[in-house]
């Protein structure tokens, strides 16, 4: 069922790239994302060759991506990548679109980080948050865990078109890194799926789009988190900090999760919507 039912997608040929980006059927930002990604042209290229006429070819192309945002997919989807931290993320159904509002946990995690410091991403997805932290500190070393392969292969492409160096391991949580002699990592972070089990928000907009293992644990919305903080202990140093993204209604619990397995500093951050959206904590050093 498209999302913009009357709305009709068909382009002309032998129009002009002025008139169609005049009359396409999205908004102006989406019309242009779409129209240069399918020709291949910049924005500023859009503008300079605006008297440009489409081929016949190129106007079946753009009626069918048009015909595909109109249905609902998303454009990170049929492009292929979403800009985060300044960067270009690869992105497939394989992986979670990353969100502006987890660039957040970036900053914090950046924030708390020793030089040469040791960092872990727990169910990284696309590879957004760990890139961006292994390119902007190349002193790091990083290394990022998840389930599913294809979702490595994505953050792997990702790592290696930044030059980013990451440690990327196929493990549900924290099984790869087995038992350890002494805790050795600095930070932990995490973005888990945290939607609740039946919310309706899964089926709607985006999220109809995307792997719903990365949305939800199909459970209270708090098992993943629960995992995370149950297990930190065992790898992070004393002074350790433990990062996790979260639902907009979660804080309060996660907090007080972190508490119970005696974490200090325990507090939230506030996205860009004022929502408390990161919590974590430091692992309380032994006295």
């Amino acid at each position: 069922m498209s999302d913009f039912p009357d709305i009709k997608p068909d382009v002309q040929p032998n129009v002009s790239l002025a008139e169609v980006l005049r009359s396409a059927p999205l908004d102006a930002l989406e019309n242009r994302i779409l129209i240069g990604h399918a020709l291949q042209l910049t924005r500023i290229q859009l503008i300079t060759q605006s008297e440009r006429q489409l081929t016949t070819d190129e106007a079946a192309q753009l009626s069918a991506l048009f015909r595909r945002r109109l249905q609902g997919e998303p454009i990170a989807y049929i492009v292929g990548e979403r800009e985060f931290f300044g960067l270009a993320m690869q992105v497939t159904p394989d992986v979670l679109i990353p969100r502006p509002d987890t660039e957040l946990l970036v900053e914090l995690a950046l924030e708390r980080l020793p030089q040469y410091g040791k960092a872990l991403d727990m169910g990284t997805g696309s590879g957004a948050i760990a890139v961006a932290i292994a390119y902007t500190r190349p002193d790091v070393s990083m290394t990022a865990l998840d389930v599913s392969e294809g979702a490595l292969k994505v953050a792997a492409g990702n790592a290696q078109r930044h030059g980013a160096k990451v440690t990327f391991l196929r493990s549900d949580w924290y099984a790869a890194l087995g038992k350890v002699d002494q805790p050795y990592l600095d930070l932990i972070v995490s973005n888990p799926p945290y939607i609740v089990a039946g919310d309706a928000h899964l089926s709607q907009g985006d999220l109809r789009f995307e792997p719903v293992g990365a949305l939800t644990d199909h459970a209270d919305g708090l098992s993943a988190l629960r995992i995370i903080i149950d297990g930190a202990a065992a790898y992070l140093k004393p002074d350790g900090w433990l990062l996790m993204e979260h639902g907009y209604d979660q804080s309060e619990a996660v907090r007080a999760l972190l508490t119970q397995r005696g974490f200090s500093d325990v507090q939230s951050w506030r996205d860009l919507a004022g929502i408390d959206r990161v919590s974590g904590g430091k692992l309380v050093a032994a006295s």
